[in-house]
């Protein structure tokens, strides 16, 4: 049987992997594979494909609203009338929304897109009689293990 779990790169990980090896798990048995962080920064614009869930024009939606709204209600003392100021708020509305949005992701929100501090997971395969996966399981669960998967081997 193989049980599969991911841990974040830290002490928990060696104090799993040494607590394994106290319970007679051989070293051979156990291995470690290290996923590579991403090389290459995060977009900030979404495609069709991909969305991080970060959207670029909610303060622009509710900026326009409200220029709209204001610049309707001045239309009515000035030239032009209030549909066309009404539009003219929108548009002046939405551009600084979106211009102040955009202004937050490229300068505050930088060192989230750019994942500093934040260190690939690492996947633990250990090889096990049937009969061990169990004591094996609690031990990487009590390591603060992200996730563990258990597939029994196939007989031929």
């Amino acid at each position: 049987m193989q049980l599969f779990s991911t841990f974040e790169t830290n002490g928990f990980l060696e104090m799993a992997i040494s607590t394994l090896e106290k319970r007679g798990i051989p070293k051979e048995s156990i291995f470690a594979v290290p996923l590579d962080n991403r090389a290459e920064n995060r977009k900030i614009f979404d495609t069709l494909h991909r969305s991080d869930g970060t959207s670029l024009i909610d303060i622009g939606m509710g900026l326009a609203t409200a220029f709209s709204v204001i610049g309707a209600s001045i239309g009515f003392k000035l030239a032009w009338g209030p549909i066309y100021w009404g539009l003219i708020g929108a548009f002046a509305g939405f551009v600084l929304g979106f211009s102040i949005r955009l202004f937050l992701e490229l300068v505050f929100k930088k060192k989230k897109r750019v994942l500093k501090g934040k260190h690939s997971e690492v996947i633990l395969i250990v090889d096990c009689e049937e009969s061990e996966a169990e004591l094996i399981e609690n031990i990487l669960w009590s390591h603060f293990a992200l996730g563990v998967a258990k597939i029994k081997r196939l007989k031929s």
